[in-house]
């Protein structure tokens, strides 16, 4: 088994670069020039005998297999970071302040935190829930996470989290009544959205050619989870993004109707406060691992 092993500081190296998209990053992280970087990861990459990062002008990018080699020994280095974690402390668990929106935490987090609290039993999740743009000095937290990078703290990097996407939905119940089977069809429809999403059907009309109705029935929410359940409810149509439906397209709660239109949306970014614990990094490497 341990000749099998990888040289492990040249995986510390690339886990680091992958996760930081950059070489430069790295070296800040583990403390090294950058040189020191390029040298561990191209060793790594001699003894595997495949290419990690694509070399560029000025930028170095993950290649396909270097992205999922990435995926494979993240959690196995944070398990690793955990158990060494775990004998030279208390038993008692270790916080770690996770500050999201009220929907990414009732749509995308919770429903997960089994799986990490499972993993990572030393480690203690506190989720803390905001609609104001990322600032440190105005409540505590490890570690935030929020869809776009404007508007957060000087003092906080934003990282990327991941892509995301809009997609029509609906209870299958309410199609049976009402058929929607091409986009004008949206028209016959009560339309489902949110306070902070109220521009999405007028970008969804425009990529599909529909005009929408002068007085077009609609619904308004405060909150995406909230227009999520009133579509389970039967109540109309919505536009959600991808992230936050869960289970609901699998379980057969709801159903998109018209899969091919889908709206880019603006990226999930995290950012990691100045004070935060070394646990933060176990559970920002967990969260990566969740869309492999």
């Amino acid at each position: 088994m341990a000749s099998a092993l990888p040289p492990l500081n040249a995986v510390r190296a690339f886990a680091s670069a992958a996760r930081h998209q950059s070489f430069s990053r790295a070296a800040d992280e583990l403390h090294v020039t950058h040189s020191a970087v390029s040298r561990h990861i191209r060793l790594l990459e001699e003894h595997l005998g495949v290419m990690l990062f694509e070399r560029r002008h000025r930028q170095s990018v993950l290649t396909p297999i270097g992205r999922t080699y990435y995926e494979q020994i993240s959690l196995g280095l944070a398990q690793i970071a955990n158990a060494t974690q775990a004998l030279t402390r208390d038993s008692a668990p270790r916080k770690v302040i996770i500050n999201v929106r009220p929907s990414f935490a009732v749509r995308w987090l919770i429903p997960r935190l089994p799986d990490f609290m499972a993993r990572f039993a030393q480690i203690q999740p506190e989720v803390v829930t905001s609609t104001l743009p990322p600032d440190q000095s105005r409540e505590a937290f490890d570690v935030v996470v929020r869809r776009g990078s404007s508007g957060w703290a000087s003092n906080l990097e934003a990282n990327v989290l991941f892509e995301d996407e809009l997609l029509l939905v609906a209870a299958p119940s309410l199609l049976a009544t009402i058929a929607l089977q091409a986009p004008s069809d949206v028209l016959r429809h009560t339309l489902l959205s949110g306070r902070t999403r109220s521009g999405d059907w007028q970008a969804w009309c425009k990529l599909a050619g529909v005009t929408q109705a002068a007085r077009q029935p609609a619904l308004q929410f405060d909150h995406m989870h909230l227009v999520l359940q009133a579509a389970v409810d039967g109540l109309g149509v919505a536009l959600c993004p991808a992230s936050l439906l869960g289970k609901d397209l699998a379980s057969g709660r709801l159903y998109s109707p018209l899969p091919e239109l889908r709206l880019p949306l603006t990226r999930y970014y995290y950012g990691v406060s100045q004070g935060a614990v070394a646990e933060t990094q176990v559970f920002i490497n967990w969260m990566f691992s969740q869309f492999s």
